[in-house]
C-alpha cells in the first residue's frame, strides 16, 4: 500500500507558531513553558478547548475523502500522565487518541503513533516541548521512560485494526543540526539547558534496537515499528542490513525551504536540483528498508527582493506540490506537515493548500 497521509500536528503536541492565541498572556515559547506559566486550572481549560475542537471527526472524515488513507498523530511522552515525575506540570491526553482511534475506524483510516517528545526533550525544537534543551539521551533513566511509554502506547492499541504503526521518537537531532540551531530555539531557563547536547549516534543506535525488540515483543508482527533518520539519512544502510529487524520503517523529514537558492539560480530550478537527489537516496535507500517521508510541505523561499504576481505565486506552490509528490513516488509513502494551522504562513496548511489549488482535491487521483 502506497502511504498517503498527512500529520496532525499541533492538536496534542503544541507548536506556537501553529496556534498562537493559544499562548496569549504569557510569554511562553513552547508547551513546558506554557504549563508552567499558566494557573493549573486554566491551563487545563485552554488545553480542554484547544483538543476538543482542534481535530475532530469531521476532519478524518475530510482527510479521507481528499485520498488519504492515513494519519500520523504526533504525541507526547506525558500523554498517560501516569507517573508525576515525568508528568508533571503537564496535561495528559490519551483520552483524545483514543478518539482519533474511534474515528480512523469509522472513516477506514490508518493511525501512525509518533512519541514527538521526550523527558527533557531529544532536539531543542518547539516541537520537541522545550526550546533549547535537548538532555534526553544523556539519561539512562529517561532513555527508559520513553520505552516505557512506547510499551504502553502497544499494549493499548495492538489489537486495533487502525493501528499501522508506532514510531520510537521524532527527530532526535543530530550534531551539526544542533549547532545550527542553538541561536534560533533560546531556552526560557539558561540554566536548565545547561549541559544540553546532541543526541550520539551510538545512543540512538542502542535505543532503536531496545525499542524494536521491545515493541515488536508486543505488537502483532503485522504492524510497522518507524525509525526517524537523526538527520543522518545516509547512515542507515549499514544498520538495517545487518539489524535483521522485521517489518521497519525508516522516516525522513525533507522541507525544501530549509534552503535558499543564489542570486542566478531560479527557484523552482534549485528545488528540482534538490529532488533529483532526494529520489536517487530514496531509491538507494528503499533498496534496503521501505522510506516514508514522514514530514514535507509547500513552503518554499521565494527569491528576496523579487516581486511575484499573483499567478506566479499560484503557479510557484502548484509546481512544487506536484514535484514533491512525484518525487515520493519513489519512497513508500508520504505524510503532509500539517493538516491545519491556526496562523497565515503558507504551504504548511494542508487544508488551505487543497482550497487553493497548491494540491490536488484527491490525492488518490492526482493532479
Amino acid at each position: 500500500m502506497k502511504i498517503r497521509g498527512v500529520n496532525l500536528g499541533n492538536w496534542l503536541v503544541l507548536e506556537k507558531w501553529m496556534s498562537p492565541a493559544l499562548f496569549e498572556g504569557t510569554k511562553a515559547e513552547d508547551e513546558d513553558a506554557l504549563c508552567r506559566e499558566l494557573p493549573r486550572q486554566e491551563l487545563i481549560e485552554r488545553l480542554t478547548a484547544h483538543r476538543g475542537s482542534y481535530i475532530t471527526r469531521e476532519d478524518f472524515i475530510y482527510i479521507s475523502e481528499r485520498g488519504l488513507n492515513m494519519v500520523r498523530i504526533p504525541v507526547p511522552h506525558f500523554i498517560f500522565g501516569d507517573d508525576p515525575v515525568y508528568c508533571e506540570p503537564y496535561v495528559p491526553c490519551i483520552e483524545y487518541l483514543d478518539r482519533a482511534f474511534d474515528w480512523a475506524g469509522e472513516t477506514g483510516l490508518q493511525i501512525l503513533i509518533d512519541l514527538h517528545t521526550a523527558p527533557e526533550s531529544q532536539n531543542g525544537f518547539d516541537n520537541g516541548g522545550i526550546c533549547g534543551v535537548c538532555k534526553w539521551a544523556q539519561s539512562p533513566e529517561r532513555i527508559d521512560r520513553v520505552l516505557k511509554v512506547l510499551g504502553m502506547l502497544a499494549e493499548r492499541y495492538k489489537s486495533h485494526p487502525a493501528l499501522w504503526g508506532i514510531q520510537l521518537l521524532n527527530e532526535p537531532i543530530s550534531e551539526p543540526l544542533w549547532q545550527m540551531i542553538r541561536s534560533r530555539y533560546l531556552p526560557q531557563d539558561p540554566e536548565r539547558a545547561a549541559g544540553s547536547s546532541f543526541v550520539p549516534l551510538e545512543v540512538l543506535y542502542d535505543f532503536y534496537t531496545r525499542g524494536y525488540h521491545m515493541l515488536r515483543s508486543i505488537l502483532p508482527p503485522d504492524k510497522k515499528i518507524v525509525f526517524h533518520d537523526g538527520f543522518r539519512f545516509e547512515v542507515w544502510d549499514t544498520f538495517f542490513r545487518e539489524a535483521g529487524f522485521e517489518n521497519v520503517v525508516l522516516d525522513a523529514h525533507w522541507y525544501l525551504g530549509m534552503g535558499q537558492p543564489d542570486e542566478d539560480t531560479d527557484e523552482l530550478s534549485y528545488m528540482n536540483a534538490i529532488l533529483k537527489e532526494d529520489v536517487k537516496k530514496l531509491k538507494r535507500m528503499e533498496a534496503v528498508v521501505p522510506v516514508i517521508i514522514g514530514e514535507w510541505c509547500l513552503s518554499h523561499n521565494l527569491k528576496p527582493g523579487r516581486e511575484y504576481s499573483a499567478l506566479e505565486k499560484q503557479l510557484s506552490y502548484r509546481l512544487i506540490g506536484d514535484a514533491q509528490l512525484m518525487a515520493w513516488e519513489s519512497a513508500s509513502g508520504y505524510f503532509f506537515w500539517s493538516y491545519k494551522l491556526l496562523s497565515q504562513p503558507e504551504g504548511w496548511d494542508f487544508r488551505k493548500c487543497v482550497e487553493k489549488g497548491w494540491l490536488p482535491d484527491n490525492l488518490e487521483k492526482g493532479f
